[in-house]
């Protein structure tokens, strides 16, 4: 069973990192993993793990949406290695299940530059970095490893840096939708879901690898566990009590679920708000150059 997995390392890690307040909306949690006993403990890779964190709801204001952009840029601003003149960005995931649709739908929305050099005024072009997308599906429905298809992109398009964008599992119901993860260790795709695949690092494409994630889904397990730890605590059971009904309501899912993952009911309108909030962060992250209006011109064009 993996109902105690989390792709977040701020819920793997004790304590839960540094954290600040950015704005009364949004919070600011870094994990730094910076030793093997650490990264073996937290059983992910060595790096920086920075977490932005809102409110959960199912309607954000603008003003939280664009701040929420704003600060996602920035961190990928920090991460991205100095001087990169080409990014190339991945949405992984499959875009035909909903709540694995992030990736897809991010790079739909992400602006793609690499192929408008010789049409751009120079004033322009100058302004600009050069930046192009890919979302290469998933080894069910390709037959191919995304560590094999971006392996061949980076060969070909010979970026500085690639930042792939996935959906997450968390531990916490209250994490999906309202939580971003940037990490610049790279990620293993299906992690969250027990179907590792190929790790994307700096050691597999050669290139720095930055990692962008939304929680999408929990486990069903951990959401009984939850509801269960809240009544034994306020029937004043005690923790060997709490511990009995864990490990019961492990026993009794494993056996007639299995690893049954869920999301929400408005996960299609919820995926396509954060798609729309990751891909402006990349967006203002790439392309310092341009303001706000200019991007969304040209995205509309």
């Amino acid at each position: 069973m993996r109902s105690g997995w989390t792709d977040l390392a701020m819920e793997a890690s004790a304590p839960q990192g540094e954290s600040r307040r950015l704005t009364q909306e949004i919070e600011r949690t870094v994990v730094t993993i910076r030793d093997e006993q650490t990264s073996r403990a937290l059983m992910r890779p060595m790096g920086t793990y920075v977490t932005l964190s809102c409110p959960q709801a199912m309607t954000l204001d603008l003003d939280t949406r664009r701040a929420l952009s704003r600060a996602l840029a920035a961190e990928i601003r920090d991460m991205l290695p100095a001087g990169a003149r080409t990014v190339l960005v991945t949405g992984l995931g499959n875009r035909h299940v909903t709540p694995d649709a992030l990736g897809p739908r991010t790079a739909e929305n992400v602006l793609v530059t690499r192929h408008m050099g010789a049409c751009l005024p120079d004033e322009l072009a100058k302004r600009m970095r050069s930046v192009c997308a890919a979302a290469p599906g998933v080894l069910g429905v390709t037959g191919i490893e995304t560590a094999e298809v971006l392996r061949g992109v980076v060969e070909h398009v010979k970026p500085e840096a690639v930042i792939v964008v996935d959906a997450l599992a968390a531990r916490s119901s209250m994490r999906i939708c309202s939580t971003i993860q940037i990490a610049d260790s790279g990620i293993t795709p299906g992690s969250g879901v027990g179907n590792h695949r190929k790790a994307l690092t700096k050691e597999t494409l050669g290139v720095p690898v930055i990692a962008v994630g939304v929680p999408m889904v929990v486990y069903a397990s951990t959401i009984a566990r939850d509801a269960m730890s809240y009544f034994s605590r306020d029937s004043g059971a005690s923790e060997a009590d709490e511990e009995k009904l864990a490990a019961c309501i492990e026993r009794v899912v494993s056996e007639r679920l299995g690893d049954l993952i869920v999301t929400p009911r408005e996960v299609d309108a919820l995926v396509g708000r954060m798609a729309g909030i990751v891909a402006q962060g990349i967006n203002l992250a790439l392309q310092p150059g341009l303001n706000d209006v200019e991007i969304e011109q040209m995205m509309a064009q």
